[in-house]
Formats: structure tokens, C-alpha cells, sequence
């Protein structure tokens, strides 16, 4: 059975079709083309055609065009559009031109990078040129960086390889910054939060080597759709781009589905698991041998997923998962059988959301929302990538945001992505980046490293012995290398590595960020990798190590945290029944203890403390505080559980207006703040100094409120449950009433009734 045909047996399915809440069909979309222009090199025009390619999209034309006149470009068009060829046509055309020059090309990711110089070396071959295209990562041998640094025409890296490995060791890299023409910089929606504020910052430094060496770069930049492309990459690379968004790429008629499980207790308003769900659409998938891939939110999520799929599988073979935390060999193997068919579905976290060439795939199975309608697309995007009839289908968890779209399809289908949102001026990143420039190049008394403060840090750290004044010169006098205590990707420098002890030989099978390492490592904790499962037996958590053992129980493990927020500064206040204020915080995060959930069942069969030091998160929050009118005749019990149950439904639907993981905000509630004196909930950057998040929320305030009572009225429980006022609903305190009666009375009234 084909697609199509599975597709019509799924309208006559009445189990099915009564759980649909939105089924939508895309129509196949017609190309626009352009001729090459005459501009571009015969023998690059030849190779094209040797591919079958004998003239552009329009979108690939205007980019090229806009490269040509020497301007940065901004390329933002959907999944499987051509986007490669906006980067790559530029620099061979350069290449061909003048041998001397340099690119540098830059992907979030190691696999992405291997994946897109294969598509450059096939492309080089045809052209029968020496130009050199190589990959300079954590993966490339010491025998080879040599040739690389002295021969490299295009170098493709990723930012944390440029960060440590390229940037502090310039001068072994004299023919690249000296004749640096292209910096690419792909993905470029993924350069959100911690990680785009961190770029920024390595593009500051990039800029600043470049100019002692005498090149000025021209960047291109490739995204996905989202709301402010090119806001975003005006602040990664603090110069004004070109923006091409006119896509003119052809596409297959996609059929998109949305699918809220069933419920199992309407009063409690209990759905049947989302994971439980995503599985047996991914069985009747995998049943009808259509490939698919299926997404989830976590890596927990991914490796119970998997397991399950594999129960029922032809052979294990047939099924893998794919996430962070599986070795560069392993995922390399994962996406060659996705390519040759031979891996007939996989499961993945966000990991495999990204341009890597996996083949054609039919369908895609996203278990619980992405977390923003950009992340949506593009991992719908990956079914049906080049042409044909493919299916997307979420499938809702019981999560207040998820419930809101799956419940307001239209909100969905008519929304513009959210904006991706960045603070390279966070004062913990910027002078984290502002020692490495220190240590790569001295600095100049006068000098700018992206604010106009740079000479009071500049001052302090040559007071902490850091740097030394010569004159008007900074030099470097400290020890540390201080890239190596950076990482890009997380707050904390380094991540927990798991070691597997099953065997004679111990083995590192997978690593863990240090923020999440008190939930997912603590001892006793079911760690799951490859579909199979580990007891952490020991965590030495000075050295950042796991020992884990394989088992065989018929449980995972889930833990509880605990937090407490400390205003330390309010930058701005709004006065109002319900007032709001942003500012500077201290966040206490304690692992308190763990659950024992039983597989298929997903009971509670156990739980134990867990023993661990307490975090302390210096960032930025927002909060609403509540008057004495709107709280009026609330025992403290019930509106203590009314505001949990408030901090639930605000945490999570205000990914719909920003470009963030739900994981990016942490939430927490004072009947009694200390700062205000009034009833207050916060929301908070899970982020050292914080990444814009809190300012953006304060600006959206009454639109917050707003979108979490629309939530919370659209819940069929009754008295509250998973889905509107979380863990609140179990307190017997009437917390979805009470949450309900807080929003009104916040918004003035009904609350648009």
C-alpha cells in the first residue's frame, strides 16, 4: 500500500478521523526559474548542466546576483529549496576567478558540515579544478591540519571548531585570513539564544583577525523561515544584509494533520500518551513499509520510543535512533542507511531538524510540538523534501501549548514564525569572548569590541591581573587558555560524560550538559541510549563523570526540581491589577527527587531522594505580580496552587511568541514575594546573565495573559489537569478554577468574554 492509498484507509478510520482536529493540504507548487547569469564561469555553468541542472530557481538567482555586487545576504526559504546553491555558486565563482581566495563555511553541526562537502567535493570534481575543500573539526587527524591550514580553498567548520581551534591559533593560518573572501554561515535560525549569542561574538573576533590580516569577508547566510531573518542576521554579523525570501523552489503536495489523543478521563482531562499515540502512528507507517521519521522533544522521549518501535520491528536494524550523545560514527552510519533505504524509520530529537541529506522520506510523525511553528515546518519539511506526495503529523502532549495549537489550527496555519532572538551583550558572554579576543590579538586603547564599554572591561581585567597595559596596548599575561572554558552551546564549560562499566573495558557511550546532568544522572537514574537502558550506578559530579551500568527493568526514571527565584534588580516596572516587572535575578535549582514510571503504562512504581549540590543561575526574569483585588477571598492553600497553575499555562504557551525551546524559560511563585509583597510568578532565562527572553515577555504581557486563559478555557477537564494547570491539578486546591478566576480578574474583567 502507498502513501495515497494509507492516507484514504485513514479517512475511514472513525478511532482516528474523531481525533484529527485539523487535517490540511498543501498543494504542489509550481518552480520559477531563471537563467544563469552571464556573470557566472562557463565552466561552472557546464558542471551544472553535467547535474542536470540547466537554470536556477529565482530565488538562487537574486542571491547570486546580490553576492556578486559584494553585499552580505540573507537567503531564507523553506526545506529542500536549493539554499546550498546560494553559498556555493558565489565562492567556486570567486575560486575559479582568483585561486588565492578563501571561504569559510560554518554549520551548527559536525554532521551537517560532513554532509553538505560531500554535495561541494561532487560539485568540485565536475568543475576538474584544484580547488580544496576540506573539513577542519574535532574528527579531522593532526596529520592532516597541516595541509589544511597551508591549502585549504574552502574550510567548512562548525562555530565551536572556529571558537578553540581556528581562532586563538590564527597565525597557523595565515593564507586563510588573509585572503578571506566568504564566511557561510548555514542554519542560520539554529543561531538563536545561547548559542547565536555566542556566534555573534566569534563573528566579532573572526571580523577582528580578518581586518589585521587585511581581508574584509562578505557573509552569506542560509535559514529557515522565522519572523525577523533579517533583524537576526544583522546581529550575528553587525552589518546590514540583503535579504532574498521570495522562494522559488518547486514543491510536493503535503498533506499536514494534526492529532490530539484521545481522551481517557474526561474529568481529570487525561489524554492517552502522546508517546503511546506517536508509536502506533509510526507502526502503521512503518506496517505499510512507508520510511518515516518521528521526532520527539527529549532524548529520554527518543530512546522509549524507540524501544517501543523495535518490539514490532522486522529487524533491529530497520529502526534506529538518532540524538545528541550518540558518537560522530555511529550517526554517520544511522544517516548512509537512511539514504540507501535501508533504515526504514528513525527517531530523532530536533538533531536530525537540519538540512542533513537523509533521503526521500514520506513521512514524518512529530510526537508533541516542536516548541515553535519554525521548528514545526522544518522538521514537516523533511518528509517530502524534493517532490511527491508526503505526510506531516503531530501529535499533541498534554502540555498547555500543545493543547492551544492542536485546539487553534488556524493560529498555526496563518501565523508567522516567531522571532529568533539573541543578546550578544550579555555582560557573562561578552567578556567571555572578550578575554579570547584579548588572547588572540592585543587590544588597543580606544578600541571597540561591540559596546562602547569596552575600555571599563578592558580596566578591569587588567585590575584582576589578567591583561597588562603597555602603553595603549593590552596584552595577554594570563595562563588559562580561555576558549577552552567556554562552551557555545550551554551555560555551563563542560559536560557530564557517561561511562558504560557493563563490560571488561569501560567505554564512553554518550555525554550530558551539566544543567541537566542532577536530573538525568543522579544515582539510580535509568539513563537510555540506543534503545537501551543504564543504571547510574555512581556519579562523581567534581569530575563531571557517570558510571552506568546496561539493565533490564520495565521502567525509566523522571526527577523533580526545586527553585527559588531572588530579585536583584528591577530594570522596569508596569503599574496594573496584574503589574508586571523585568529585571536581574538569582536562580536556586535543587534536584530534589525521582520517579520510577513504568513503560507502556506509565505508572508511578517508585521514587527516591536524590542527593546533589544546589545550583545557583545568575539571569534576567520577568514576573507578574498580583493586586489584593485580584486575589481577594483566596485561602493561601488555594491560591498557592491557583498560581503554580498559572506559572504552568504562561511557561508554556510563551513559546508561542518567541523562537525558544520551552526549556529555554524556567518558572517559579511567591504567594509573598519578597520583592513585591504581593502574590507573584516568575518567568525566567534558563541561561546565565539571561538572552532576551525576559524583556521580550514584559513587552507581550497582556498577549501572554491572554493566550494562557484562551488555554486554559479551551481544556475539556473539569477541575484541572496535565494539559492546562500541571502538577497543580493533583493538589485538591480547585487550582484550574483559581488559575481561571487570577487571569480574568488580571486582564480586567472576562478576559475578552
Amino acid at each position: 500500500m502507498n502513501l495515497a492509498q494509507l492516507l484514504e484507509e485513514i479517512e475511514r478510520m472513525p478511532r482516528t478521523r474523531a481525533n484529527i482536529t485539523a487535517w490540511k493540504v498543501i498543494p504542489s507548487r509550481p518552480g520559477r526559474y531563471a537563467p544563469f547569469p552571464p556573470f557566472l564561469p562557463p565552466l561552472l555553468r557546464q558542471a551544472l548542466e553535467q547535474r542536470g541542472i540547466g537554470q536556477l530557481y529565482s530565488h538562487q538567482a537574486r542571491a547570486l546576483e546580490a553576492a556578486r555586487e559584494g553585499r552580505h545576504v540573507a537567503v531564507v526559504t523553506p526545506a529542500a529549496s536549493g539554499k546550498t546553491m546560494c553559498y556555493n555558486l558565489p565562492v567556486l565563482s570567486t575560486l575559479l576567478e582568483d585561486p588565492e581566495a578563501r571561504a569559510l563555511y560554518l554549520f551548527p553541526t559536525k554532521a551537517l558540515a560532513q554532509d553538505q562537502l560531500a554535495e561541494l567535493h561532487d560539485l568540485v570534481a565536475l568543475l576538474g579544478r584544484d580547488i580544496r575543500t576540506y573539513t577542519y573539526d574535532g574528527d579531522t587527524p593532526t596529520s592532516a591540519r597541516q595541509a589544511i591550514r597551508a591549502a585549504g580553498h574552502i574550510v567548512v567548520t562548525n562555530p565551536d571548531m572556529l571558537h578553540t581551534g581556528i581562532l586563538p591559533h590564527h597565525t597557523k593560518w595565515l593564507k586563510l585570513f588573509s585572503n578571506l573572501r566568504f564566511v557561510v554561515i548555514d542554519e542560520m535560525h539554529q543561531f538563536r539564544g545561547v548559542f547565536g549569542s555566542h556566534l555573534a561574538n566569534v563573528i566579532r573576533r573572526l571580523r577582528r583577525i580578518a581586518a589585521f590580516y587585511g581581508a574584509r569577508p562578505q557573509f552569506i547566510l542560509c535559514s529557515a523561515t522565522i519572523a525577523n531573518p533579517d533583524e537576526l542576521a544583522r546581529h550575528l554579523i553587525e552589518d546590514d544584509v540583503v535579504l532574498v525570501d521570495d522562494n522559488g523552489a518547486p514543491a510536493g503536495e503535503k498533506h499536514f494533520i494534526f492529532y490530539n489523543p484521545p481522551l481517557v478521563n474526561r474529568e481529570l482531562g487525561i489524554r492517552r500518551s502522546a508517546l503511546l499515540e506517536g508509536v502506533s502512528w509510526a507502526r502503521m507507517l512503518l506496517d505499510h513499509d512507508i520510511q518515516t521519521i518521528t521526532f520527539a522533544r527529549t532524548r529520554l522521549a527518543v530512546e522509549v520510543l524507540l524501544r517501543y518501535l523495535r518490539e514490532r520491528a522486522p529487524g533491529r536494524e530497520t529502526v534506529q535512533g538518532y540524538r545528541g550523545g550518540y558518537l560522530p560514527l555511529e550517526r554517520r552510519r544511522i544517516e548512509r542507511g537512511l539514504r540507501e533505504g535501508r533504515v526504514r524509520a528513525v527517531v530523532s530529537t530536533n538533531a536530525l531538524e537540519l538540512g542533513i541529506d537523509i533521503g526521500q522520506l514520506e513521512a514524518c510523525v512529530m510526537v508533541g510540538y516542536p516548541g515553535t511553528v519554525a521548528s514545526t515546518w522544518q522538521q514537516a519539511g523533511r518528509a517530502g523534501r524534493r517532490a511527491g506526495l508526503s505526510l506531516a503529523v503531530l501529535v499533541a502532549s498534554s502540555n498547555p501549548l500543545d493543547q492551544y495549537i492542536v485546539n487553534h489550527p488556524e493560529y498555526f496555519f496563518s501565523q508567522s514564525p516567531e522571532h529568533g532572538l539573541i543578546n550578544p551583550d550579555n555582560l557573562y558572554i561578552l567578556m567571555s569572548h572578550l578575554k579570547c579576543a584579548a588572547f588572540e590579538l592585543p587590544f588597543t586603547a580606544g578600541e571597540q569590541f561591540g559596546v562602547p564599554t569596552t575600555a571599563d572591561m578592558l580596566a578591569f581585567l587588567q585590575e584582576e591581573g589578567i591583561l597588562h597595559r603597555q602603553g595603549d596596548r593590552y596584552f595577554w599575561v594570563a595562563d588559562a587558555f580561555p576558549a577552552e572554558g567556554i562552551s557555545l552551546r550551554s551555560a555551563a564549560a563542560e559536560n557530564f560524560v557517561v561511562v558504560d562499566q557493563t563490560e571488561a573495558s569501560p567505554r564512553v557511550i554518550g555525554e550530558v550538559d551539566a544543567f541537566s546532568a542532577p536530573m538525568l544522572l543522579h544515582e539510580e537514574a535509568i539513563y537510555m541510549h540506543g534503545g537501551e537502558q543504564f543504571q547510574v550506578e555512581k556519579l562523581d559530579y567534581p569530575n563531571k563523570k557517570a558510571y552506568v551500568r546496561r539493565v533490564e527493568v520495565d521502567y525509566y526514571t523522571d526527577a523533580s526540581l526545586a527553585v527559588e527565584v531572588k530579585v536583584l534588580e528591577e530594570w522596569r516596572s508596569g503599574a496594573a491589577l496584574a503589574s508586571k516587572g523585568v529585571g536581574q535575578v538569582l536562580v536556586r535549582a535543587l534536584a530534589t527527587m525521582f520517579k520510577k514510571i513504568k513503560l507502556h503504562t506509565h505508572e508511578n512504581v517508585g521514587s527516591g531522594p536524590i542527593h546533589l549540590p544546589e545550583q545557583e543561575l545568575p539571569t534576567t526574569a520577568y514576573w507578574v505580580s498580583l493586586a489584593p483585588e485580584i486575589t481577594a477571598g483566596l485561602p493561601p492553600p488555594q491560591l498557592e496552587a491557583g498560581l503554580a497553575g498559572v506559572a504552568h499555562l504562561l511557561a508554556h504557551v510563551a513559546p508561542l511568541f518567541l523562537l525558544c525551546d520551552r526549556r529555554d524559560l524556567g518558572s517559579a511563585t511567591h504567594v509573598r514575594s519578597p520583592h513585591t509583597g504581593l502574590p507573584t510568578v516568575y518567568l525566567y532565562d534558563a541561561y546565565p546573565g539571561g538572552v532576551g527572553l525576559a524583556e521580550k515577555l514584559y513587552d507581550l504581557h497582556e498577549q501572554l495573559l491572554g493566550a494562557a486563559l484562551a488555554a486554559l478555557r479551551d481544556c475539556p477537564c473539569r477541575d484541572g489537569c496535565p494539559s492546562c494547570v500541571g502538577p497543580a491539578a493533583q493538589t485538591g486546591q480547585d487550582a484550574r478554577a483559581t488559575a481561571r478566576l487570577l487571569l480574568e480578574r488580571a486582564l480586567g474583567g472576562t478576559g475578552g468574554d
